[in-house]
């Protein structure tokens, strides 16, 4: 039997990185999804690979910084598939670089909007459907930066600090009632993004992770179904790196 078989996921972010590993790999174990992202293509081709693959998915354009995408988003789950038992809170951005004393006012409003209040709108309607069940599991992806600093990052040091403190308040309140709230803080992974960067650059990253490499997309997708599945089904409330040993330094 597939781990997730019968049960509906939401996941944000989905088009591309990790959160397309991770719709690949849900699907896989019998999921049926509701893919969101605010870049359509990307979107739209993920769903295609899904179906042609045989799962069963929809795909809603949508920005995570906006409330009302993020209450449509529960709104088509619950259409199309009669109830919401997962969300993948994952939609993210890295912002723009520079100290707290120059940082722009602009920037860091757009980068604690979608890493920080797109977790909390995600929730706020999430929630809501899930009680419907009395159960559920939601994942927010934090960052290892969600437990440590970075310089020139400050407003996404900062949303992501707050994505694992929102995530502790909401597994207080509602793990009693069934839905356990857990985050996860990946370190530096292996995507199109770190790939474009200088073998220089590359290099210093990787130097940060006593493991000697950059994560693999499936090897966070794998912890985001652990998460999902029945196997975790005592683990709320946690922040969960998986950063080949970054923090551990």
């Amino acid at each position: 039997m597939m781990e997730l078989e019968g049960k509906v996921a939401l996941i944000t972010g989905a088009g591309s990185g990790i959160g397309e590993g991770t719709a690949i790999l849900f699907a896989k174990e019998g999921a049926k999804l509701v893919l969101s992202d605010i870049n359509e293509e990307a979107g739209n081709k993920v769903l295609v690979e899904i179906k042609e693959n045989g799962g069963e998915a929809v795909f809603i354009k949508a920005d995570t910084s906006v409330a009302e995408d993020s209450e449509k988003s529960v709104e088509v789950a619950l259409k199309t598939f009669g109830r919401l038992d997962i969300a993948v809170n994952n939609a993210g951005i890295g912002g723009a670089m520079a100290p707290v004393g120059e940082y722009g006012i602009d920037d860091w409003d757009k980068v604690i909007a979608i890493n920080l209040s797109g977790v909390f709108y995600g929730m706020r309607y999430q929630i809501p459907a899930m009680l419907k069940n009395v159960s559920g599991s939601i994942i927010n992806v934090a960052s290892i930066l969600g437990n440590v600093g970075l310089a020139k990052s400050a407003a996404y040091v900062a949303a992501k600090h707050g994505v694992v403190g929102l995530t502790k308040s909401a597994a207080i309140e509602y793990s009693s009632k069934g839905i356990r709230v857990n985050s996860v803080g990946p370190g530096f992974i292996k995507t199109p993004l770190l790939e474009q960067l200088e073998k220089e650059q590359l290099d210093q990253i990787i130097a940060l992770h006593p493991i000697g490499r950059l994560g693999e997309v499936n090897e966070v997708a794998q912890l985001f179904l652990w998460l999902a599945s029945e196997r975790s089904s005592f683990a709320t409330g946690t922040y969960y790196p998986i950063d080949g040993g970054y923090l551990a330094r």
